[in-house]
């Protein structure tokens, strides 16, 4: 029993290790599916106030993607854009919010970057060699999770779907623009814990991340720009360990390097053969969870380190003159982290933790305006988590943190989840509070910072239905948004440093998605989300679609065949380009319609070989304006476990 209840409990000592993933067509969860990001703990699907989007360990299988961010844009509420193609600066939506208000945790580690404009991660970098199983918890949960967990909080495991003995597994793909991707990953469980080794590499040539004329660059035009490659090598590690019948070890590491080359950013952006950065993410954590008085008091501490080591070389020509640059970033966050958990009773729980964490960033470039500095932000927490009726489950929460620039800021949440099993319907929603912490570039950047900002905060509302049909086979939801947030930190051109902006910017929109199972060889998904954004001023936020609409089908016609195709329609986006003297323009982006498509072969039980197609009408597009996306391009692949 003690065994049981330690293991089941390991999710909240790992914070997001996202255990016991169940298969699921698309995003849509079993009722018994076990969800850690809503509470910090392993909570049933069924009881999750909260709207949470899953990929799980089948659905990375089926369509075999190279990146994070392109299961991401499967989801509802959520819309990605890109200066160019792989590699290239990569931003991630949710609910209208860009990523520097999604709190990114990689096996519980925070990825984001300190030494960024505003902290924030860097998706263009995350590959999913590893990688089986995502949650995307939405809302604003500064509760739990601090600061930037503005519009929702993004965990990423690769310790999901592990089997008992010890497994390894090998993949490669190869295609166009000379894209080649591979890797290797080790794996074991037995009846006190699991780990997982992986290592995975990726190159491609790449495309030209600027445009010429507005179209497309293309072999045999005389005009046609450099290509600017890309290189990564990433390796993980994971691993959870019962040491007697009362304390459970655990530990992950992250290591990403990566370079390639970009562009001039502008109006328009322009092609530079001689700009190029380099990128080394460090990551590790360490913890262990004890398990007291028969099992109702859990207590876990952890300890984690990110580090970005990041370089760009570029260079420019003025007055007739090469002026290069080169700039190095250094930046380290350092955390220690507390929680416990009590059953009051059966039907109460009480949840409370504390953290410390320091953020430092160091500049040196050949400019002189190096720089090297850092701050504290302390928090504390508490949670009740009661069932006060059956099938009702409600959560209340408020955090305090104290920065040791602004001093003092309080948040809270609350959330409820109510089932009628006799009709199959679960009612969910959620209300909560946020805030973004200025960035270390924000406050203390040479001639642009200023150390009198205060905490960006936010507001967030969600209410919905999720109703099933034909025992579970058909899965409907509509949900219900808002996201609001305040004292907006910005770049002012009237006195050249950031400074509070007033007002608030508001964001809007609906959330529908259904899935259905409609035959053993027939799986059908499909998804809509409208957000309206509206700033202070009256204006829309750029890059965010205002009708987001996805479908989806795996069809198994065969023995040992599968086809699995997604289609995702971008209506009516708009971006925002700089004009001269700080002014600028909202400029309308193309609709666009992208399809994807993946055609596997099973020799065996554990092998496969496949064939995939990405953007295959061709669409000309852009989600970034003035740079380029890919063409169509096919890939081969295979896959074998033993």
């Amino acid at each position: 029993m003690i065994y049981t209840r330690t293991i089941r409990l390991l999710g909240a000592a790992s914070a997001l290790t996202l255990a016991g993933f169940a298969p699921a067509t698309a995003q849509e969860l079993r009722l018994d599916t076990i969800l850690v990001t809503p509470n910090r703990t392993p909570t049933e699907a069924s009881k999750v106030g909260s709207k949470v989007e899953t990929v799980t360990s089948e659905e990375i299988e089926q369509r075999a993607l190279p990146l994070v961010v392109d299961y991401l844009t499967l989801l509802p509420g959520v819309s990605t854009s890109s200066s160019g193609g792989l590699g290239q600066e990569t931003g991630l939506f949710v609910r209208g919010a860009d990523k520097k208000y999604v709190k990114t945790l990689f096996n519980g580690i925070d990825i984001s970057d300190p030494t960024a404009t505003q902290v924030q991660s860097s998706y263009e970098h995350l590959i999913m060699g590893g990688v089986s199983g995502i949650e995307l918890l939405k809302g604003s949960q500064g509760t739990l999770y601090g600061s930037e967990a503005v519009a929702g909080v993004l965990g990423i495991s690769t310790l999901d779907g592990i089997e008992e003995g010890v497994h390894h597994e090998i993949f490669g793909e190869f295609g166009s623009n000379a894209t080649a991707r591979g890797g290797y990953k080790l794996s074991g469980a037995d009846g006190t814990g699991k780990a997982a080794l992986t290592l995975h590499g990726l190159t491609t040539d790449g495309i030209s991340s600027a445009r010429v004329n507005g179209h497309p660059l293309v072999d045999g035009d005389p005009n046609r720009l450099e290509d600017d490659f890309y290189r990564n090598f990433t390796g993980t590690f994971a691993g959870e360990k019962q040491v007697g019948e009362y304390l459970t070890l655990f530990g992950s590491g992250l290591l990403i390097n990566s370079e390639g080359d970009f562009d001039d950013s502008g109006n328009p952006p322009t092609d530079n053969e001689l700009n190029t950065g380099k990128s080394n993410q460090k990551a590790a954590r360490l913890g262990a969870t004890l398990t007291l008085l028969d099992g109702r008091f859990r207590n876990t501490v952890s300890g984690q380190i990110f580090e970005m080591d990041r370089e760009i070389s570029s260079a420019g020509v003025f007055g007739g003159f090469l002026s290069p640059f080169e700039g190095h970033y250094l930046g380290r966050r350092t955390k220690i982290d507390y929680q416990g958990e009590f059953d009051v009773a059966d039907w109460a729980t009480l949840q409370f933790g504390a953290d410390h964490e320091r953020q430092s960033a160091a500049v040196t470039d050949n400019f002189g305006t190096d720089t090297d500095d850092d701050f504290d932000l302390n928090g504390v927490w508490t949670q009740a988590v009661l069932e006060p009726l059956e099938n009702l489950t409600l959560t209340g929460s408020v955090r305090h943190d104290d920065h040791s620039e602004f001093g003092g800021h309080t948040t809270w949440r609350a959330t409820a989840a109510y089932f009628l099993p006799d009709y199959r319907t679960k009612f969910h929603g959620s209300l909560g509070t946020g805030f973004r912490a200025p960035s270390l570039y924000e406050l203390y950047a040479p001639f642009a910072g200023n150390p009198d900002l205060d905490p960006e905060e936010s507001t967030s509302f969600d209410i919905g239905v999720e109703q099933r049909f034909f025992d579970d086979r058909l899965v409907a939801d509509v949900t219900f948004f808002l996201l609001d947030t305040r004292n907006l930190i910005d770049y002012s051109y009237s006195t050249f440093s950031y400074v509070q902006i007033p007002g608030t910017t508001e964001r809007r929109g609906v959330e529908a998605s259904l899935t259905w199972q409609a035959a053993s060889w027939l799986d059908i998904g499909a998804s809509y989300t409208y957000t309206h954004t509206e700033q202070p001023d009256g204006e829309r936020r750029p890059r965010i679609p205002l009708h987001d609409i996805v479908l989806s089908a795996t069809v198994r016609p065969a023995e040992k065949w599968t086809v699995s195709a997604s289609a995702r329609g971008v209506i009516n986006v708009n971006d925002r380009i700089a004009l001269a003297g700080g002014a600028f323009e909202d400029v309308k982006l193309k609709d666009h319609l992208l399809v994807n498509a993946k055609i596997a072969y099973h020799p065996t039980e554990n092998s496969e070989l496949y064939v995939r197609g990405e953007n295959l009408l061709d669409q000309d597009y852009e989600t970034v304006r003035g740079y380029g996306t890919p063409g169509i391009s096919g890939f081969a692949g295979f896959r074998m476990k033993f």
